[in-house]
């Protein structure tokens, strides 16, 4: 169900959330998921989200600090189709994930004018295409400012770490839209999201490039049968491989022991401790 643009700040109906080996899955769809980002963006204090696939699961459950660090998201949506079949074995009765790239598409093709977007990763030239290709897609479409420069491990910008800070400050964009790649964009919203007083901050991943047309996205049939992962490390095996094999495998182990236990699923929550703070 939409969101009640009309109610107050702080007073929307929460959606369903369903406990999945061990983080707390939003079940949602593409609108849904802009009119929960359209209400949080009302709220005096900032958001975020993870568009969550099975390796943000696997290390939030295999990585402590990670864990630590990922405690910052309000919300983790379902990216993959693997959490999209667990949810949907607990009664979600989605009928798609939320996949980030594609949900990135939405909004900013849907985005009203009243909503301001900040871009924040990528080069250059992505900056360009995007800001090209979504003005044409949607003309009242409101990029207030972006960012394309490196960011090291720790989730720091360099000399343009401060600047970045104050121009968010200064300019409060509704969408904070971060797209440095796992984990370095995990870090970099943990550490600047205390420090800002608006917005909703959403971590996308490859989004940026995909939608520029930097980057080819996995074909549709390969996404519908949860292989988006394959398609990715055969296009960069030298650096993915090892990556894709062994969070997979953790998965893969994690789901199996869960399941002999019968402890896939969490009790469902409207809240999560974290959220608001």
């Amino acid at each position: 169900m939409p969101l009640d643009d009309t109610l107050p700040p702080g007073n929307f109906p929460a959606p369903r959330e369903i406990g999945c080996l061990g983080t707390l899955l939003t079940v949602t769809d593409h609108p849904g998921a802009m009119d929960l980002c359209s209400q949080l963006a009302r709220q005096s204090s900032p958001s975020a989200i993870e568009f969550c696939n099975t390796q943000i699961v696997t290390l939030r459950r295999s990585d402590r600090e990670y864990r630590q660090t990922s405690e910052c998201f309000d919300w983790f949506i379902p990216d993959s189709s693997p959490l999209l079949w667990l949810l949907n074995v607990a009664g979600a009765g989605m009928k798609d994930r939320v996949y980030g790239p594609a949900f990135f598409r939405h909004a900013l093709t849907h985005s009203p004018t009243t909503l301001t977007h900040y871009f924040l990763g990528g080069s250059e030239d992505c900056g360009r295409a995007l800001v090209e290709r979504f003005t044409v897609l949607n003309p009242g479409l409101r990029i207030v400012g972006s960012f394309h420069g490196r960011c090291d491990s720790g989730g720091v910008l360099g000399a343009d770490d401060g600047r970045v800070l104050e121009e968010l400050q200064r300019l409060k964009p509704d969408f904070i839209w971060v797209g440095l790649g796992t984990p370095k964009q995990q870090r970099w919203i943990a550490r600047i999201k205390p420090r800002l007083g608006h917005g909703v901050l959403l971590s996308v991943g490859q989004a940026f490039d995909v939608n520029a047309g930097l980057r080819a996205d996995a074909p549709g049939w390969m996404q519908r049968c949860g292989l988006t992962w394959l398609h990715r490390m055969a296009s960069e095996p030298r650096r993915l491989i090892g990556r894709y094999l062994h969070h997979n495998s953790l998965f893969l182990g994690y789901l199996l022991w869960d399941t002999l236990r019968g402890a896939v699923f969490q009790p469902e929550s409207s809240r999560r401790k974290t959220r608001g703070g």
